[in-house]
């Protein structure tokens, strides 16, 4: 039987349910079971698609072209799966769905209600997705943990409460446990963790049908015993049900937070799932990981130049894969945000201090990125960024409109350049890549020959031929634009080749890593002793992986 462990959050939104999900999928995927997620958003939207940055962050992009919440990049990201957009359930996919099914008559004439139809429509689709195989192996998966957004007490999630409180019946007790994660604040007036907010939680949660197995405790210190005794006494669970997970110096460090405090072998238990005891490879690697990322002394600064850096999970992903890319060449990151519009003469006029500030932290930066975008606003300050990147010669990395803004860049100053016989991606990928996109633009491919004999080159393209996928620009240490979005498969693991790319250049060791027949050296590696989620894709033999070429 399918085992279902969903996620619900108290107190306040945006508390870690994210993070403590994938955590609970990675551990439990660590022994050797198939693990599948969910997540679910009580909004009416239908996707994320239409959403401004500014509202829940950056859009992630799947694998079917299903556009949706950043979450879905978290579980991808820990688990080192593949998921589709039917993982991702919102109240306007339920009741689009329902309403479907009344206008073709699927209900005969009965009154359409929130319960039955939509509550019964919610349970229907999370059994049917938990099914589907997320795995390269193609083998269904064992566990499904589902993540339900917003805090417990919200109008918008009670028809998934309730669904869920009949959930719980229909696939009996021991395939079926909650996790439910609140806030224990600590005021600084008084330094003391209080456990009210965390009680009021569950007493609502458990008013709704639902009584958590585990309390997940997010607080900024560990808990103290008294206070995990008190939350054990007035939420009706044992203490060893009370999991602390308090700050880290690393999300990589949630997992082995967890399977310290026995949730594995509570899970195994309460769920009743054959579980391996011996000690699990995934979790060595991770705890390396982990470790490494702690231990990190040389630095390595990105400027990211974009429109919506007031909100860094406007760019969750790209940060993300700098973040696996400088942990590969054991270098901490240091990321620069800069708004683009900054970057421009207008911005001079209105505001110096800006413009300058700016300018510096452009200039003081190792390398340059400037990652896709809608509309015009702060595009002209990108291109200075491209233009200055160019001219000193500094590494810079374009994804989508920053690739096609590097293309405009280059068109409007057209620099006769020396073609160089050899190219920096062509050494570093292969035939093919499969690669996720999300644009309204592309380079006209009539323009390419002008563009080639100017040593501005075309390097990748769809198999069609149709579409310019990789640009890269002669007689530079790394000046590259994907029109795709790499960063979307980037793993913690296995960094995004072109983030890679651009993190060695700006290091000052992309020609060493190259003549090393694109391997990194010793010092660069995971232990091969400690094995992996995926043992046939060892850093140590890391190979910027594929693309079409021209």
């Amino acid at each position: 039987m399918m085992k279902y462990i969903l996620v619900t959050g108290g107190v306040i939104s945006g508390i870690g349910k994210g993070i403590i999900a994938s955590s609970v999928g990675t551990i439990l995927k660590s022994c050797g079971l198939h693990v599948t997620a969910i997540k679910i958003d009580p909004y009416i939207n239908i996707d994320a698609g239409t959403f401004s940055p500014y509202e829940h962050g950056e859009v992630f992009v799947l694998d079917d072209g299903g556009e949706v919440d950043l979450d879905l990049g978290n579980y991808e990201r820990f688990l080192d799966i593949r998921l589709t957009r039917d993982n991702n359930l919102t109240t306007g996919k339920i009741y689009q769905s329902v309403i479907n099914k009344e206008r073709r008559g699927d209900y005969l004439g009965k009154t359409v209600q929130v319960v039955p139809h939509i509550t019964d429509a919610i349970q229907e689709w999370v059994m049917k997705q938990a099914q589907v195989p997320v795995d390269d192996d193609d083998i269904e998966p064992q566990v499904c943990v589902i993540e339900l957004g917003g805090t417990v007490g919200d109008i918008e999630s009670m028809p998934f409460i309730e669904a869920f409180r009949q959930f719980q019946f229909k696939v009996k007790r021991e395939n079926f446990c909650n996790i439910h994660v609140s806030l224990i604040p600590q005021p600084s007036a008084t330094g003391e963790q209080k456990t009210k907010p965390t009680q009021n939680s569950v007493r609502e949660l458990r008013g709704l049908g639902l009584s958590p197995d585990l309390i997940m405790c997010r607080c900024t210190t560990a808990l103290e015993n008294s206070v995990k005794e008190k939350i054990s006494m007035f939420c009706h669970v044992e203490p060893q049900q009370v999991i602390c997970v308090h700050d880290v110096s690393s999300i990589y460090r949630v997992p082995l937070l967890l399977e310290d405090q026995g949730v594995v072998s509570y899970l195994s238990r309460r769920l009743n799932m054959p579980i391996e005891t011996r000690p699990r490879k995934m979790l060595t690697k991770w705890k390396e990981m982990s470790d490494r990322s702690d231990r990190l002394l040389e630095h390595c600064s990105i400027a990211l130049v974009g429109k919506y850096t007031k909100f860094s999970d406007s760019y969750a992903s790209v940060i993300k894969a700098l973040e696996h890319s400088a942990l590969a060449i054991s270098h901490k990151l240091e990321v620069k945000y800069i708004d683009s519009a900054n970057l421009e003469p207008s911005t001079l006029q209105e505001d110096p201090v800006k413009y300058h500030e700016a300018w510096q932290k452009l200039c003081s930066s190792d390398g340059i990125l400037v990652p896709g975008g809608f509309g015009v606003r702060g595009t002209e300050g990108k291109i200075h960024a491209i233009n200055w990147a160019r001219k000193q010669k500094k590494p810079f990395l374009g994804v989508c409109l920053g690739m096609q803004l590097a293309v405009c860049e280059f068109a409007r100053n057209f620099y006769a350049l020396h073609k160089q016989p050899d190219s920096c991606m062509h050494c570093n990928y292969a035939e093919y890549v499969d690669e996720r996109h999300r644009h309204r633009f592309e380079v006209n491919p009539e323009l390419k020959s002008h563009f080639d004999e100017k040593g501005f080159r075309f390097v990748g393209q769809d198999v069609e031929g149709e579409r310019m996928e990789v640009i890269e620009l002669d007689d530079h240490p790394y000046f590259i634009g994907v029109q795709y979005h790499p960063e979307f498969t980037s793993r913690p693991i296995k960094p995004s080749p072109p983030y890679l790319g651009l993190l060695l250049a700006a290091a000052g060791k992309l020609q060493s890593y190259l003549q090393k027949g694109c391997r990194l050296s010793p010092r660069d590696t995971y232990s091969d002793r400690s094995g992996s989620s995926t043992p046939d894709s060892e850093i140590s033999e890391l190979k910027l992986p594929s693309l079409s070429n021209e």
